[in-house]
């Protein structure tokens, strides 16, 4: 894919549309690009906006209110074979106990449906900010002034670059080629505090190329690692290190 081609995936990217690869490939090409940093974070920022706009949480006394006017209908007395008298406009002025219970049971159906579109609702924006969250951190990181980075060799013919900003206080790891994890493993960064190793994300397992912000701030670690850990990540190392690297001097 060429530069010019790179320059037009900022829409895509910002909506999280791109294929795997192209992400990740669009992602290094931020790093060299401030004009594609920042319309990426301007069109995550209105993506954002349109998509709280046009949600709407049903009103939360709206089950309480239709339950509330039910019990004012007064229930048909048994009409021992005889019809029920009508009022003027011919339609009996008194619901049935089935259409009584019916309309209770639809009206408490349709609270708990309302509850449950509510919360997937939230967790979708909840998602979708967390996303566009990370990913304008990321490029904050690639694009900061004093962005510093440092590339080197690992394991199995990869290659794996760290990028450095004081100025954000931020991290971020680019892989290529990474062999996938063992089956229930998954690859855990570090942190290297003078030695001491402090938990810093996970890669995805099922991707060869990543873009990863570390977590945390970077604040005296001197580099970082990468272990194999069980899926979920670990507390501490339980594997010797997959890779080392150091960060680029300040």
């Amino acid at each position: 894919m060429t530069t010019a081609d790179l320059h037009t995936l900022t829409g895509a990217y910002a909506l999280h549309a791109l294929p795997e690869d192209e992400r990740r490939e669009f992602e290094r090409h931020l790093g060299d690009c401030e004009a594609c940093t920042q319309e990426v974070r301007e069109l995550s920022a209105t993506a954002a906006r349109l998509g709280l706009a046009v949600a709407e949480s049903p009103p939360r006394e709206l089950r309480a209110r239709v339950l509330a006017e039910i019990t004012t209908v007064r229930q048909e007395a048994p009409s021992h074979g005889r019809q029920g008298r009508t009022g003027s406009g011919g339609r009996t002025g008194r619901w049935s106990a089935f259409a009584l219970a019916a309309c209770i049971a639809a009206a408490a159906a349709f609270g708990g449906v309302a509850v449950w579109q509510n919360q997937e609702a939230q967790d979708a924006r909840q998602e979708a900010n967390q996303a566009t969250q990370r990913s304008e951190q990321l490029a904050q990181v690639l694009s900061a002034p004093d962005a510093k980075t440092s590339s080197g060799e690992l394991t199995g013919g990869a290659r794996g670059t760290v990028v450095v900003s004081q100025q954000e206080n931020r991290a971020v790891f680019l892989a290529s080629g990474m062999e996938r994890p063992p089956s229930g493993k998954v690859y855990q960064l570090w942190f290297n505090d003078e030695g001491t190793m402090r938990p810093a994300g996970l890669m995805d397992p099922s991707a060869s190329d990543d873009a990863v912000l570390l977590d945390g701030p970077v604040d005296r670690a001197t580099g970082m690692g990468i272990t194999v850990e069980p899926t979920g990540g670990s507390a501490e190392p339980t594997s010797d290190p997959v890779a080392l690297m150091d960060f680029p001097a300040a």
